[in-house]
């Protein structure tokens, strides 16, 4: 998500009124003149895939976004203006019309045209393709016939392209919100480069994907090690002020955090919790905080027959003090979390869980001893996210309320996490953390907890919570979808999928070598706008 997208890291909280800044000097740790001839070094873990429609983690969203240039952005607002498009216009929220702006070309020298949205989404949403955001396009016409193992179709019928610059998307039913969804990685186009035939993605484009944003691939991707990226001088948006970025992947934070501080790194996007004591003292002006849409919880496999029962999701819940994590963990810089939404975006209500998310060991004993809940309790987490501390936390919380054998179990990537719990392998509970993908309500609702939402891997499904939440998407105005998503997120309260646990803020740190360093809402760092010093 986003995670934007799914989270690897754990990140820190949002403050509640969005309202806070940088500490020490807003990103700016040195001085001396910029260099438009250097590259910079950004810290990322191994992304699980970079093909637009099948990115949905925040590392590989980050390598994308240096690829490719977004339909819209977010304003301050987190209303969405347009960069690639040059409109994007529908009387009745149905029938959308897209047109894009002239001079966009692809890395290999292709115009962008119309044509390449189009096939990129179809290739999106064509089931056989197994692509991880597949569910975005599920609102498109057209979409379920390209489900299914034999699928009716392989295009869809709500696509069609006007010329060059033009396509209109026309969905199944009105969608207002429609123009929000396009930042989001999944809508990005793809060369004809891309395709060794119709519908088919070329062998070896994911090792060097080609995009039409403001950096081109340099070489290949080196897994477990680096991906590369240059300026690409024929951009025609805001050029970046660097000449590329070597996004490292590091499999513990620790380690990525030693090499800021020695200048073998220049952005870490997360502190590791271990250091957020002593980062203000490490880093002085160079330790900077800003808003994230972040949302950290712990997921229950509920196809699993021990944690079918809600009661048992419920005792869970009340068993952990997330207040005492805050403070012993995470040095009192996080938010406890109560809602299934973040306080990111409008709707947000400050404790929709209730009664599960009140801390209350006698009483979550006493349920959970009542409802048959497991004597053993696993909690998987990623090894490359700077989790060990909070889960072993949390599992020693689990064992004295309410007296059962708890341990942590961690997979070496976080890539590697997501690939079994989409196979439904036995894991426990496991951590997951969300970032949103555009500022709505649906964007933490739809994909976590529908039916067939892209990250819902808990199994997780409610014929009366997925009927909300189509009548919040076809709501007529903002305020009546509000409404409908806030019934359906009641709901989600009741049967308790997730056990929320944290919101998130950026906090992150920079070497001597860079400044004007920001991150935004989506866990990325503002790649136009950081600087080298010479």
């Amino acid at each position: 998500m986003r995670v934007r997208r799914l989270a690897a890291w754990t990140a820190l909280p949002l403050a509640v009124t969005l309202g806070l800044v940088a500490c020490g000097s807003g990103g700016d740790g040195g001085s001396g003149e910029s260099d438009p001839n250097a590259a910079v070094r950004i810290e990322i873990a191994e992304p699980q895939h970079l093909v637009p429609t099948n990115t949905n983690e925040t590392s590989g969203s980050q390598v994308l976004a240096a690829l490719f240039s977004p339909l819209v952005d977010y304003d301050e607002a987190h209303k969405p203006y347009e960069v690639a498009a040059e409109s994007i216009t529908s009387e009745d929220n149905t029938t959308w019309t897209i047109k894009l702006k002239d001079g966009y070309t692809f890395h290999n020298g292709e115009q962008v045209t119309a044509d390449n949205y189009v096939d990129a989404w179809n290739y999106g949403a064509y089931a056989p393709n197994g692509q991880n955001s597949s569910y975005f396009f599920e609102k498109i016409a057209g979409y379920d016939d390209l489900q299914g193992e034999n699928p009716k179709a392989e295009t869809l019928s709500g696509l069609k392209q006007v010329d060059d610059l033009t396509f209109t998307v026309t969905l199944s039913q009105p969608y207002s919100e429609f123009k929000s969804m396009l930042g989001y990685t999944a809508f990005y186009p793809l060369p004809e480069a891309a395709f060794s035939a119709p519908g088919e993605l070329a062998e070896g484009f994911e090792q060097a994907p080609i995009g039409q944003g403001p950096f081109k691939m340099k070489g290949t991707w080196q897994h477990d090690a680096k991906v590369e990226v240059e300026r690409y001088d024929a951009f025609p948006g805001e050029q970046p002020k660097v000449a590329g970025v070597e996004f490292r992947i590091y499999q513990q934070l620790t380690a990525a955090y030693a090499d800021v501080l020695s200048d073998n790194l220049d952005v870490i996007k997360t502190i590791p919790t271990e250091n957020l004591s002593t980062a203000g003292t490490d880093l002085g002006d160079r330790f900077l905080q800003s808003p994230a849409s972040s949302l950290h919880f712990l997921a229950f496999p509920t196809f699993q027959e021990e944690f079918s029962n809600p009661d048992v999701r419920k005792a869970i819940s009340m068993a952990i003090d997330r207040e005492e994590i805050t403070r012993s963990i995470f040095k009192d810089s996080q938010q406890p979390a109560r809602a299934f939404v973040s306080p990111a975006v409008a709707g947000y209500r400050e404790n929709t869980v209730g009664a599960a998310g009140e801390f209350d060991p006698a009483k979550a004993k006493s349920l959970y001893q009542a409802a048959g809940g497991p004597s053993k309790i696993t909690l998987s987490y990623n090894g490359d996210g700077g989790h060990k501390d909070w889960i072993d936390a949390t599992c020693n919380q689990l064992k004295a309320n309410l007296g059962v054998d708890c341990v942590g179990s961690a997979e070496p990537k976080f890539a590697d996490l997501l690939t079994k719990v989409k196979a439904k392998q036995p894991v426990g509970l496991f951590r997951m953390g969300w970032i949103m993908d555009y500022p709505s309500m649906e964007n933490y609702l739809g994909p976590l907890y529908s039916t067939n939402g892209s990250s819902n891997y808990y199994g997780y499904s409610n014929p009366d919570f997925d009927r909300l939440l189509a009548e919040g998407a076809s709501a007529p105005s903002e305020e009546e979808a509000i409404k409908k998503y806030q019934e359906a997120e009641d709901l989600l309260a009741e049967d308790l999928p997730v056990v929320p646990l944290r919101f998130g803020q950026n906090n992150f740190g920079h070497s001597t070598k860079v400044k004007n360093v920001e991150m935004d809402l989506f866990d990325r760092v503002n790649l136009t706008k950081i600087e080298a010093i010479r």
